[in-house]
């Protein structure tokens, strides 16, 4: 899909990007599908260290993961323990308007291109320091992936049935959320610029992007200090809302929301019984009850396939879903609709498929371009910013 004539939102900025693996390269792949020209920094002949991870099955030899996280980017190859390569990447960042890194922290201290070193020779610039635990307190350097903040955060304590151990989510959200928090205050930040200065440093820790992003779910325990059990997947607010299996053999996802959709959904399942039930009339005595509920709910969803409960839920306009794998999901005909995958062309892969940006904007649209070779635009950038003209400098 192919951009309007007006310019994306961040068109004309320039970011210089030190990151590697998941929450970095999502939050600078968010500021490049609004427009941002992405310089990713990586070291020569080493690269991001998803270049390098195990290929999904059926993809041998192919950097998917990578390049799910670094679309519409430019790879430079420098190595910034060589004084000549540490000087190329101090004058980039001069030139840039944003610096967002997610190293350990002090390590950009010690390679010196960290935030005193940079602000001294760029006062407009925003940076972004992006860890697990944040550049100050106890846990400064500890070690910080995904499933860790998972257990840290309680994300894991609420999810998994009660008699089951904590689970992680399958997918790593945490990177994901704390890249998007991350985006999001660097373009804050970026409005506060004037031709004077007015740059500063962002200080975000996937820790507290996690648990912000949880706060909603956590008023029994900033309140009263009660920590919630697992329900699997029902909600502890909201009953029936959990997953049922149809005769086909098919789990769907059905959600009573508020009182209003009681009665709707009792005569979707044939069930006017169950309206003026004295144990089920109210949602807080369906809370009460709620094993029982889900009892006879789930026995009612087992009486008929899925297509006959979808056509039932459609005609009372109630909420549920198929729980599709991720082949059913990209298979399914709004996501078709939203055009929200796209396929680019690789330079080594050939055409691949990405999840692109998932806002619809009437004037602009992101225009997808293909994951950057390792040092792919060395040569080019470095003429375009500084004016080098030497050939691959960085290898």
């Amino acid at each position: 899909m192919a951009q309007t004539g007006r310019k994306l939102p961040l068109a004309g900025v320039r970011v210089v990007d030190f990151t590697q693996v998941v929450a970095g390269p999502y939050c600078t792949m968010m500021l490049a599908d609004m427009g941002a020209e992405i310089v990713k920094i990586e070291r020569a002949g080493h690269g991001d260290d998803l270049r390098r991870t195990v290929p999904y099955k059926g993809r041998d030899g192919h950097q998917d993961y990578f390049n799910a996280l670094n679309r519409s980017k430019k790879s430079v190859a420098l190595d910034l323990k060589s004084e000549k390569h540490r000087a190329i990447a101090l004058r980039l960042i001069e030139r840039a308007d944003v610096v967002v890194e997610n190293f350990s922290p002090g390590t950009v201290d010690r390679l010196g291109v960290g935030w005193e070193a940079a602000r001294g020779l760029n006062p407009k610039l925003v940076y972004c320091s992006l860890s697990g635990f944040g550049q100050t307190g106890p846990y400064r350097s500890r070690l910080a992936l995904d499933p860790i903040i998972q257990a840290v955060s309680g994300i894991m304590s609420v999810t998994g049935f009660a008699d089951g151990e904590p689970t992680m989510v399958g997918a790593p959200l945490g990177d994901v959320i704390a890249g998007m928090f991350g985006a999001y205050a660097v373009v804050n930040a970026l409005r506060l610029v004037t031709d004077e200065g007015g740059g500063q440093y962002i200080d975000l820790s996937m820790q507290d992007a996690l648990l912000a992003s949880v706060g909603t779910r956590m008023g029994e325990t900033l309140q009263a200090g009660i920590a919630p059990p697992r329900l699997g997947n029902e909600n502890p607010l909201r009953v029936p809302a959990n997953t049922y299996r149809t005769a086909d053999d098919v789990y769907i996802a059905v959600m009573v929301h508020d009182q209003d959709q009681w009665k709707p959904f009792c005569e979707a399942l044939e069930a006017p019984e169950w309206v003026d039930d004295p144990r089920f009339c109210t949602m807080a005595l369906r809370v009460q009850n709620r094993c029982e509920l889900n009892e006879i709910v789930a026995r009612r969803f087992a009486e008929h396939d899925t297509a006959h409960w979808g056509a039932r839920l459609d005609e009372y306009r109630l909420p549920y879903a198929r729980v599709n794998d991720y082949a059913q999901a990209l298979a399914d005909p709004q996501v078709a609709h939203r055009g929200l995958v796209r396929e680019v062309e690789h330079p080594v892969s050939g055409k691949i498929r990405l999840v692109g940006p998932p806002w619809r904007m009437s004037e602009t649209q992101s225009d997808v371009k293909a994951p950057p070779l390792l040092g792919q635009h060395t040569s080019e950038v470095l003429h375009d910013w500084l004016g080098i003209t030497e050939e691959n400098p960085g290898r």
